[in-house]
């Protein structure tokens, strides 16, 4: 049987490839992934969100970031969440300034082909990042919201949103957001 060896990239080149390049790619031991555009209800959501978080948090020391920052999880990994918010500091791994170290919030907006993903692996590292303290999970082919936060002693508990009359409770960046608005003007498939 033959094999052969894929020829994997340092962190270095990655950075260097993604910085040049017309598109985005996220990284994860030594591999690209490019992004692939999303949905009109992804976009939709990821605007709602976006905005919501925005106008909340104007008055505080956070910053909300769209899906064009990206954010370093390891030397390992690098990704492009739809939305993170930074409160405080921004920690910034280069001199580039466009890899942020220290989110609090990440939030996806779930799309079929990276659910799994999103759900796992990436899970399993962005718990690795100390100053994350919620990372949200917003469903595009129904009202759901999965929503994992940080205890004491890196004990994390998930809390299930499925209905347009409850609120999303951030509570580590001091904001809530109800389901209407994030859902706002969603259009759903038909079932």
């Amino acid at each position: 049987m033959a094999s052969h060896s894929v020829t994997k990239l340092t962190e270095e080149q990655y950075l260097a490839l993604d910085r040049a390049a017309e598109f985005k790619s996220e990284y994860f031991d030594g591999e690209m992934f490019a992004m692939s555009g999303g949905s009109m209800r992804h976009t939709d959501l990821q605007s709602n969100l976006h905005g919501e978080l925005y106008v909340a948090l104007r008055d505080k020391d956070c910053r909300v970031h769209g899906p064009d920052f990206r954010i370093r999880v390891s030397s390992r990994m690098y990704t492009y969440p739809d939305i993170s918010v930074v409160c405080g500091k921004r920690l910034l791994a280069d001199d580039s300034q466009d890899a942020l170290l220290n989110p609090a919030v990440i939030i996806e907006v779930l799309s079929p082909s990276t659910e799994t993903y999103d759900r796992g692996l990436k899970l399993q590292h962005y718990r690795t990042i100390a100053s994350l303290q919620d990372y949200i999970l917003v469903n595009q082919n129904e009202i759901r919201i999965d929503q994992y936060t940080r205890q004491e002693n890196n004990l994390w508990i998930l809390r299930d949103y499925q209905s347009l009359d409850e609120e999303l409770v951030i509570t580590s960046i001091g904001v809530s957001l109800p389901l209407g608005r994030i859902y706002n003007r969603v259009e759903f498939p038909a079932s």
